[in-house]
C-alpha cells in the first residue's frame, strides 16, 4: 500500500510539473525569443521612417505593452485567489486562463508588417492568461508537495519547462533559420506559425495536470459568505487586518517584488535591447535558446543547493550574479557578450524563481494558498509593471536603453537587502500552526 502511494504521488508531482513544460513554450518564443525580434523587425517597423528609431520605439512599446499586461493581472490576482480558495475552484480558475492565454497566442498568426496594435493587443491577452493560470497552478505546489521535498519539486517544475520551452523553440528556430527546408516562403511566416504552435503545445501539454492532479478541499472560514464573491472580498478584508501575524511573509513579498523587478526585467527586454545595439538575429535567439538548455542542470542544482545552504541564501547567490549581468549588459556591444550573459543568466535563473516559489509556498497556509500566491502574483506583476516602463522610459529619454540595463542594479541590492531580514523559520511555524487549526497538516 505504501509503495502504491508513493507511485500515485510521484504521478501527481510529475503531471504538475509538465504543466511547466507546457507553458513555458511561451515564456521562450512569445516572451523572450521569437516575438520581441518579430515584434521590432515586422509589427513594428513602420512606428518610424528611419529603422534605427523605429527600433527604439519598439523597445519602448514593447515595455509598455508588458507593463499594461502586469497592470490588468495585478489587479485581479487576490480577490480571484481568495474565491478560489473559498470555492475550491484552483483547477478551474488556472483553466479559464490557460485558456484565454492559449487562445490570444494561436491568433498571433494573423499579426503582420506595421500590425504592432494588433500585436500588442493579443500579447497583453495572451500574457494575462499566462500569467494568471500560473496563479493558480504555483498555489497547487504546497498541496502536491511534501515539506521537505517543495524546493526539489519547484526546481525540477522549472527544469522541465527549460526542456519544454527549448525544444519548441529549437523547432521554432528551424523553421524561422530555414523556412525553405519545410516548404514555406519566408521567416516572417516561419515566425508566425511558431506562434501558432505554443498554442497548440501549450494545450496538449497541460492535459496531465488536469487529469491526475486533484484539486485541494476548500477550507470555509468561520462568518463567510456563501456568494464566492462576496467570500473572496471576506477573506481578503480578513488577510489584511492580520497582516501582522504574516509578517515575515509580506516582509518576503516586498523583497521578492524587487528582485524580480531586475529579472523580469531582464527576461523580457534582453533580446529587443540587443537588436536596438545592433546584435544580429542568430546570435539573439541562439543564445537565448542555449540558456533553456543550460537551465536545466542548474535548477536542479539550486535544488541541491537548497538543501546545504537554504533557500533564502540560494536566492542571494543568484542575486548577486544578476548584479554582474546588469553591469555588463551596459557594457555589452557583440554577440559574444550576449552569449556570455546569456549562461550567466542561465545559471541563476530557473534556481532563484523556483526557490522563490517554494520558499513562499512553505510560508503560505494551506487553506490560502490561491490568495497568497494571488500576492505573490501580484507582486511579481507589478515587477513586471516597474521595471519595463522603466526601461521604456530611460531608453526613450537618454535616446539609447543602455542606461535602463544598468537601472536594474538597484532591484537586485535593495530586495537581497531586505531578503536578509525575513526570518523564514518564524514565517514557516505561522503557516504551520494555521494548517493544524485547519486539519491540513
Amino acid at each position: 500500500m505504501a509503495e502504491k502511494l508513493k507511485h500515485m504521488h510521484r504521478k501527481i508531482v510529475n503531471a504538475w510539473c509538465m504543466y511547466d513544460w507546457a507553458n513555458s513554450a511561451f515564456a521562450t518564443t512569445i516572451m523572450a525569443a521569437v516575438l520581441p525580434t518579430f515584434y521590432s523587425a515586422v509589427a513594428g517597423a513602420t512606428l518610424a521612417p528611419d529603422p534605427e528609431k523605429a527600433a527604439v520605439l519598439a523597445s519602448a512599446y514593447w515595455g509598455y505593452t508588458n507593463t499594461i499586461a502586469m497592470l490588468l493581472v495585478a489587479l485581479a490576482a487576490p480577490i480571484l485567489g481568495a474565491i478560489a480558495d473559498h470555492s475550491g475552484a484552483r483547477k478551474r480558475f488556472l483553466g479559464g486562463f490557460a485558456g484565454l492565454g492559449i487562445l490570444f497566442t494561436a491568433l498571433m498568426v494573423l499579426v503582420g508588417t506595421g500590425d504592432w496594435l494588433m500585436a500588442s493587443a493579443f500579447y497583453i491577452l495572451g500574457r494575462i492568461g499566462f500569467a494568471g493560470a500560473n496563479i493558480f497552478y504555483d498555489a497547487l505546489l504546497p498541496h502536491i508537495a511534501h515539506p521537505d521535498e517543495i524546493d526539489q519539486v519547484s526546481t525540477k517544475g522549472y527544469a522541465l519547462g527549460y526542456l519544454g520551452g527549448g525544444l519548441l523553440l529549437v523547432i521554432n528556430l528551424a523553421w524561422i533559420m530555414k523556412p525553405e527546408w519545410f516548404g514555406l516562403p519566408n521567416a516572417e511566416l516561419a515566425s508566425r506559425l511558431s506562434f501558432f504552435s505554443v498554442a497548440i503545445w501549450w494545450a496538449v501539454f497541460s492535459i496531465p495536470l488536469f487529469r491526475r492532479v486533484p484539486e485541494p478541499p476548500s477550507v470555509q472560514e468561520r462568518g463567510e459568505s456563501a456568494n464566492p464573491v462576496k467570500a473572496g472580498f471576506q477573506r481578503l478584508r480578513r488577510t489584511f487586518h492580520e497582516i501582522r501575524r504574516y509578517r515575515e511573509l509580506f516582509k518576503f513579498l516586498i523583497a521578492f517584488w524587487l528582485y524580480n523587478d531586475g529579472i523580469g526585467t531582464i527576461i523580457t527586454m534582453a533580446v529587443i535591447f540587443g537588436k536596438e545595439i545592433g546584435i544580429g538575429t542568430t546570435d539573439l535567439i541562439g543564445a537565448i535558446l542555449a540558456v533553456q538548455f543550460i537551465g536545466i542542470p542548474f535548477s536542479f542544482a539550486f535544488g541541491w543547493l537548497a538543501r546545504r545552504l537554504g533557500a533564502k541564501r540560494s536566492i542571494m547567490l543568484a542575486l548577486g550574479v544578476y548584479t554582474i549581468i546588469a553591469i555588463g549588459g551596459y557594457f555589452m556591444q557583440s554577440g559574444l557578450h550576449f552569449w556570455i550573459l546569456a549562461f550567466l543568466v542561465a545559471t541563476v535563473q530557473g534556481g532563484s524563481q523556483a526557490l522563490s516559489r517554494s520558499l513562499f509556498g512553505r510560508m503560505a497556509p494551506r487553506a490560502k494558498t490561491a490568495e497568497f500566491f494571488g500576492f505573490y502574483d501580484v507582486s511579481s506583476k507589478f515587477a513586471g509593471i516597474v521595471g519595463p516602463a522603466l526601461f521604456g522610459v530611460v531608453g526613450q529619454l537618454a535616446g539609447s536603453s543602455r542606461l535602463s540595463i544598468i537601472s536594474l542594479i538597484i532591484f537586485f541590492i535593495v530586495g537581497g537587502g531586505l531578503l536578509l531580514w525575513v526570518n523564514e523559520r518564524e514565517g514557516i511555524r505561522v503557516a504551520e500552526e494555521e494548517n493544524r487549526a485547519a486539519g491540513l497538516a
